[in-house]
């Protein structure tokens, strides 16, 4: 019956981008006991159309136009109407009885605002999946647990928290984050309320980490180093810290422009895709944010 009631009690919200049905119909195939919300920045009706004709989705939303996955979470969330809520990600595989771990932590743990599973990869080899800020360290730490932790930061690919917690003290996704590092922001901002974050040792997700689900090579290489370098600069922006960051990438734009150049010359295209992508992330945002 406990089980039961927590089915009821949750919510769980996956944002979409062109994701394969075989991938997500893995995800969904473990939360069927469960309110699910889909948000889909394809605007994919072909997928909208098999993924209900074989599961039972309660919200089915499909975006015109892709305002990243700060606001598809967002979008989601002020969809649920239960006490708690999971954002999930599509390439995210967690079990029923994972989930109750997560949610039975919040009766165990004060102050608990965010629970994460602990993650592993498709070898059942420890991934990240919290740790310290960005301004403390790279995300190249993977805590191997022997017991729950509180971590400055959590992964946003399967976060649980109590819908009220949201709504009351509005600490939603930044927005202004397209795909990277709102998950940090959100948990530094959580972490200033003095409020906490902590990573489940007993609760296990599979996930398969960064994989950008674009076909074209150059496109997808384009988004994750644009969106990766813009959103970077963004999040030491809301710091007052971003200067340093901004001069230093300054100082080196001649030879990046060199080097992009060289790169075209030789039919290095990957490289130069990735050094162009970049180069506009700070343009754009020193046109957006330069005071």
């Amino acid at each position: 019956m406990k089980n039961l009631n927590q089915n009821k009690n949750l919510t769980i919200i996956i944002v979409l981008f062109k994701e394969p049905f075989e991938l997500i119909s893995k995800t969904l195939d473990q939360i069927q006991n469960y309110k699910i919300v889909i948000v889909d920045n394809a605007n994919d009706v072909e997928l909208q159309k098999k993924i209900l004709s074989s599961y039972k989705i309660d919200k089915y939303l499909l975006n015109k136009e892709n305002n990243g996955f700060s606001a598809g979470y967002n979008q989601g969330i002020k969809q649920s109407q239960t006490k708690y809520t999971l954002v999930l990600g599509p390439d995210c595989i967690i079990k029923t009885e994972d989930i109750n771990i997560l949610i039975d932590k919040f009766s165990f743990y004060k102050n608990l605002t965010i629970v994460t599973p602990t993650s592993y990869d498709n070898e059942n080899n420890l991934s990240y999946s919290g740790g310290p800020l960005p301004e403390k360290s790279d995300k190249n730490i993977i805590l191997n647990l022997e017991g729950d932790v509180c971590v400055d930061s959590a992964l946003g690919a399967c976060m649980l928290f109590k819908t009220e917690d949201f709504e009351k003290k509005i600490i939603f996704f930044d927005e202004n984050f397209f795909l990277y590092f709102s998950d940090d922001d959100l948990c530094r901002r959580i972490k200033n309320l003095k409020k906490s974050i902590v990573q489940v040792y007993e609760a296990k997700c599979i996930h398969q980490h960064g994989i950008i689900k674009v076909r074209n090579k150059y496109q997808k290489i384009f988004i994750r180093e644009y969106n990766f370098t813009h959103d970077k600069f963004y999040y030491f922006y809301k710091m007052n810290e971003h200067l340093s960051i901004i001069d230093s990438f300054k100082k080196k734009l001649p030879k990046y422009l060199i080097k992009l150049v060289l790169k075209i010359i030789v039919l290095k295209f990957h490289d130069a895709v990735r050094l162009f992508s970049r180069i506009y992330a700070y343009y754009k945002f020193k046109i957006k944010y330069s005071k």
